[in-house]
């Protein structure tokens, strides 16, 4: 078992109780996937907003989309257990959280540029932007290797990680944002240079399990 597996197994068994409240309530892993969606979007114009505030302002902004985009990456877990849980798994189902799992990405990302952007960060906004390509590009090598019926999960920045560096990365630059030692932006911006290196790097490793796949047919 990977350490992936393993947390995911102790996540399920902390919000199993809530999954069948929801059960009970008639609550829908579409409905579950759509509130995950507006609150991705909710993080997003934070951090457009974060940047067209006051210097002393833009850290307590940028703080609050980390947070909301952190309780965002709880309903990307809740919609699947409580399709599986709840015998509700459909086909559309399955298609629905994929596609706005891939806005999420985008517009949560493009926050962010906009934000460094607008903050002069011009380099770091760029490297952003090569993250925001890297995730979109390992989730749709993998969705076009399984349309050609190849099994490809293979890499290390797959979007559990990727939500997790952005969303801590936000929430701690507003958390730290009145040191002195460094600039806190790079709380932020570090983890953007590791999305966008190893989205990338994944993207390519998938490509490649691809080709090795092909070449044994």
């Amino acid at each position: 078992m990977n350490y992936r597996d393993y947390l995911q197994g102790v996540i399920y068994k902390i919000i199993d109780p809530l999954i069948k409240g929801m059960i009970k309530i008639g609550m829908t892993p579409n409905t579950v996937t759509t509130i995950g969606f507006l609150l991705n979007i909710l993080s997003a114009a934070i951090f457009v907003y974060a940047g067209t505030v006051g210097d002393e302002q833009t850290f307590l902004y940028v703080g609050i989309g980390g947070g909301i985009l952190l309780f965002a990456s709880l309903f990307d877990m809740l919609d699947g257990r409580l399709a599986r849980v709840g015998n509700m798994a459909t086909e559309f189902g399955a298609f629905y959280d994929s596609v706005l799992d891939r806005y999420s990405e985008l517009v949560t990302l493009f926050g962010i540029v906009f934000l460094l952007f607008n903050k002069l960060y011009f380099w770091s906004a760029i490297v952003t932007f090569v993250a925001l390509i890297g995730s979109i590009m390992v989730s749709y090598v993998r969705a076009r290797a399984e349309g050609l019926d190849i099994e490809c999960k293979v890499g290390l920045m797959q979007r559990p990680e990727r939500v997790v560096l952005t969303s801590l990365g936000a929430l701690f630059c507003g958390i730290f944002g009145g040191i002195e030692a460094f600039d806190p932006m790079y709380i932020l911006i570090v983890p953007m240079w590791i999305i966008a290196i190893l989205a990338n790097y994944t993207a390519f490793v998938r490509i490649m399990h691809c080709y090795r796949v092909f070449n044994k047919k």
